[in-house]
C-alpha cells in the first residue's frame, strides 16, 4: 500500500478527531512510519534519536541489557559502510539475515537501546551516517514533526512498536 503526503496528512489530522486522541495519534504515527520507504524509516530513526535522543536515552539504555546488543553492534562496526547500510536496511525490511536474526532475539528495550547506540556510532563516524544532503520524504518529515509533538511516553510507545517489529524472530519459524 502506498501513501502520499496527502494520505499522511489525512491520517494525522483524522486521528485528532477521535475521542481518544493519544491512542489515535500514536497509532497513526506508527502506521505512517511503516508505510515509509526503508531509507526514510532509517532516516526518521536517525533524526529522532539525534534530535530527541536526550529524552529517549534514559529509557532506552537504562532499562535494556545493552551488553546483549554489544556483540551485534561490534559486528556492524567491523563491516564496510556499504555492508552497514545493507544490514540496517535488512533490519528495517525484516529480511532473513544473520544480523536480522541476531537482532530478533532482543527484548523491546534492548532494541530501543540498539538503535540509540547505532545512532551514536553513526554520529561518531564508526557506522555509515545519513548521506550529506539526504532529503527525507514529506511523509517522513511529517512523522518526525508528529514525534516532536508527542510526550515522552508516546514517543517511547511509537519507537518501541516500530523497532520491535524490525529484524526477524528466529524462534517464529
Amino acid at each position: 500500500m502506498t501513501f502520499t503526503s496527502d494520505s499522511a496528512s489525512t491520517r494525522f489530522s483524522g486521528a485528532l478527531n477521535y475521542s481518544n486522541q493519544t491512542i489515535d495519534t500514536v497509532t497513526s504515527t506508527i502506521a505512517v512510519f511503516k508505510a515509509l520507504s526503508i531509507d526514510d524509516q532509517l532516516a526518521v530513526l536517525w533524526y529522532a534519536y539525534t534530535e530527541m535522543g536526550k529524552s529517549i536515552t534514559p529509557a532506552a539504555t537504562g532499562a535494556a541489557r545493552l551488553q546483549l546488543a554489544e556483540g551485534l553492534l561490534n559486528q556492524i562496526k567491523q563491516m564496510s559502510h556499504a555492508e552497514q547500510l545493507e544490514a540496517m536496511r535488512d533490519l528495517a525490511g525484516q529480511k532473513n539475515t544473520q544480523v536480522s536474526r541476531s537482532y530478533g532475539i532482543f527484548s523491546a528495550n534492548t532494541k530501543l537501546a540498539f538503535w540509540y547506540e547505532l545512532a551514536e556510532l553513526m554520529a561518531k563516524g564508526f557506522v555509515v551516517p545519513v548521506p550529506p544532503g539526504y532529503q527525507i520524504s514529506r511523509d517522513g518529515a511529517q512523522v518526525l514533526q508528529t514525534l516532536k509533538e508527542l510526550d515522552f511516553g508516546q514517543q517511547i510507545t511509537v519507537f518501541r512498536k516500530v523497532v520491535t517489529e524490525m529484524g526477524v524472530d528466529p524462534l517464529a519459524d
